[in-house]
């Protein structure tokens, strides 16, 4: 095995064994098929960000916040076993819930890390159109959540919501972000009736 990759599954398999607290260990994991993901995944991270979650890149030094995501490239084509380590170890390193990305026509990785990680709920991102038949077709009995492509950012409010029913403080955030879209939509639209469509659209130019 490549010395890069057996080197991050022995890193997840240690701590999977090791005895870490729950305040420690990340609340929500984000992977994705390649890093030429990035870009669309990058909206889950922004999700995260804007409800107080940090992330953590280095078990031994977690951040201060109560709730915090972490972040791998996993191939569920080209690193199969790294693939296969992450997700049967997510529960036992604390994971509460996974998002996972994937391009091109065989965008596995969702549905393949929904199977090894079950019972643990994955959210799938299609990152391109044509991946959404391949994240969506899972059979009964094997269950993944998916969003529309592209949707990494709805993928991590999703992610959010299955968490605050345990943490009231999640449910909080979530409700103040959801009353500042509502607020922005109000103010456009008074904006927009006291300007006039003409005004209005020559300050959008």
């Amino acid at each position: 095995m490549v010395d890069a990759v057996d080197s991050l599954i022995r890193d997840l398999r240690a701590e999977a064994d090791a005895d870490r607290s729950p305040e420690a260990t990340p609340d929500v994991g984000v992977v994705m098929g390649s890093d030429s993901d990035f870009d669309v995944m990058s909206g889950a991270f922004d999700a995260l960000t804007e409800l107080g979650f940090e992330e953590q890149t280095d078990p031994a030094e977690p951040p201060e916040s109560q709730f915090s995501f972490e972040t791998y490239v996993v191939s569920a084509h080209r690193t199969p076993d790294l693939m296969y380590a992450y997700a049967e170890t997510a529960e036992a390193r604390g994971l509460d819930v996974l998002i996972a990305g994937a391009g091109g026509k065989s965008a596995d990785l969702p549905n393949m890390t929904a199977s090894i990680a079950y019972p643990l709920p994955v959210i799938g991102v299609p990152v391109q159109e044509k991946s959404v038949d391949s994240v969506i077709g899972m059979p009964t009995g094997a269950p993944l959540v998916a969003v529309d492509a592209g949707k990494s950012f709805n993928a991590a409010l999703s992610a959010v919501q299955i968490l605050a029913r345990e943490h009231d403080e999640l449910a909080h955030r979530l409700r103040e972000y959801h009353e500042q879209l509502q607020q922005s939509v109000g103010d456009v639209s008074r904006d927009l009736h006291e300007s006039g469509h003409d005004l209005f659209g020559r300050r959008r130019e």
